[in-house]
């Protein structure tokens, strides 16, 4: 019979995700069958399932950790943000609607039928399930209908470890301060606790932990000392994107920093490339000089867009340009360097139109339909191996989609500029592979030899924090902590 235990935070960003991606790669490591499992997400790091749903990209990453394919079971409810009061609703991967977000929580309790039989059907294929909370355990003012946090863990059966980030400051006030904020029954839930990315000597909160646990009765799991490696994981939030270049790159990428940004890891091999200063161009801020400009994903594409101009940031990318300089739209990023976007069935708010930059002769209609797939081809005109996924709603058409930005699987993707120096793809990933990053970065002058897959950096940065969480936890005393999953 499988187990499974809880994993919740005393607020957002206190490193659950990568937690469980490396407790899941520890424990896989010992032969057990791990599976992660997330009732409700919000983000717009979106991944795309084997069988044709998304995700949010920490359930992939830890689904790699556990050395399986990601599905839809793992993460069965996906928010996406397409405004500051609204988002998108992914329900077992596919899209159920948009919807503000007190009319969200109107039918958050319809939801746990479905939060639940995936739960169960990935306990069917497991030794152990790993799951992880959303936000902060003590949103007691959303805690009727909870399908996140408490709630799930009472209408599963499940216990809970509590996770604190010392080095946000006041850990010891906010796990304490949890259990006050609870009622009684949700606060029996938590059986143990975690003090994350200590900095410094680990001696000097040993009295911390102790007064924690005499606090709260819950057993002290581990102090986990921070660990530089974990930076090349994926990151789950857009507030994590933070880079001002400045490492003597031969290269320099900048990024302009939209509100709904979104699939933002594809940035992250040019990230870790050595010879790459890539830069995040924040708001308020000017478009710096630089070899290439990056216009990623985005959730609300025309939302962005007004966004970039408001910034003036067209006016900066039309002087890049002009002075030689190179440019890649990433999917919304792409649909935004067209001549045109409209949206006449309202996908993204009321039916509109906009105009695009204007850096490529193509024109895009947003969609109902929504692709997700996996996918793999050539870059061209290099001919060199790609790969990676789509996730995008709207179709591009025109003159510049005549010279492909690659082709995948026979059919052509994307569109490139009649000088060369303007690509547009819908391939999420296309810098993971190695090769690829070699060609693209050659387009900009960047001469290397052989670049390794991106994926091997993250399996290494993987079993490097697993590792580092075996020393600085009691993981026997956590796995007994997990209970025999119930169905009543």
């Amino acid at each position: 019979m499988a187990r499974a235990l809880m994993f919740q935070g005393t607020g957002s960003s206190v490193g659950k995700s990568v937690l469980v991606a490396g407790l899941a790669r520890s424990l896989t490591r010992q032969g057990l069958r791990v599976r992660p499992f997330k009732p409700q997400n919000m983000s717009n790091n979106a991944a795309v399932t084997v069988d044709g749903g998304e995700i949010g990209r920490a359930q992939a990453l830890q689904a790699q950790a556990c050395g399986v394919a990601p599905s839809v079971d793992m993460n069965p409810v996906l928010l996406k943000p397409q405004s500051e009061t609204g988002a998108q609703l992914v329900v077992c991967g596919q899209v159920r609607g948009a919807f503000r977000a007190r009319d969200y929580q109107a039918i958050k309790r319809e939801l746990m039928p479905d939060v639940l039989g995936a739960f169960h059907r990935l306990s069917d294929e497991a030794d152990i399930v790993l799951v992880e909370g959303a936000g902060s355990a003590s949103e007691v003012n959303l805690r009727a209908d909870d399908i996140a946090n408490m709630g799930f863990a009472q209408a599963a059966d499940v216990d809970v470890v509590l996770v604190g980030d010392i080095d946000r400051g006041g850990v010891i006030a906010s796990l304490v301060g949890t259990k006050t904020v609870l009622n009684e029954m949700d606060a029996e839930r938590i059986k143990g606790f975690v003090v994350n990315r200590m900095r410094g000597d680990p001696t000097l909160f040993a009295s911390g932990m102790e007064a924690i646990a005499a606090f709260t009765g819950w057993s002290p799991l581990g102090l986990v000392p921070y660990l530089d490696r974990v930076k090349e994981l994926p990151a789950e939030d857009a507030a994590d994107l933070r880079s001002d270049g400045g490492h003597g790159g031969s290269v320099r990428v900048v990024v302009p920093h939209m509100p709904l940004i979104a699939n933002f890891d594809d940035l992250d091999p040019l990230s870790a490339e050595p010879g790459v200063d890539l830069i995040i161009a924040e708001p308020g801020k000017p478009l710096p000089l630089c070899d290439l400009v990056i216009l990623p994903g985005s959730k609300g594409t025309i939302s962005d867009l007004a966004f970039f101009r408001k910034e003036g940031w067209d006016i900066d990318l039309a002087a890049h340009v002009r002075r030689g300089g190179r440019v890649l739209g990433i999917c919304g990023g792409y649909q935004m360097l067209g001549r045109m976007i409209a949206d006449p069935k309202g996908i993204e708010g009321e039916p509109q139109e906009a105009p695009g930059l204007g850096l490529l002769d193509v024109c895009t209609e947003l969609t109902a339909e929504k692709q997700l797939v996996e996918v793999s081809g050539v870059l061209v005109p290099e001919n060199v191996a790609v790969h990676g996924y789509e996730i995008h709603m709207g179709r591009t058409q025109g003159v510049d989609c005549g010279r492909p930005f690659a082709w995948l699987g026979g059919i052509p993707d994307g569109a490139r500029s009649v000088d060369g120096r303007v690509w547009g793809t819908y391939l999420h990933g296309v810098m993971q592979s190695g090769a690829a990053r070699e060609a693209l970065l050659g387009r900009v002058g960047m001469v290397t030899g052989p670049l390794s897959d991106h994926e091997e950096r993250v399996e290494a940065a993987l079993n490097a924090w697993a590792d580092h969480l075996e020393k600085h936890i009691d993981m026997q005393a956590l796995v007994a902590l997990a209970r025999p999953v119930s169905r009543g």
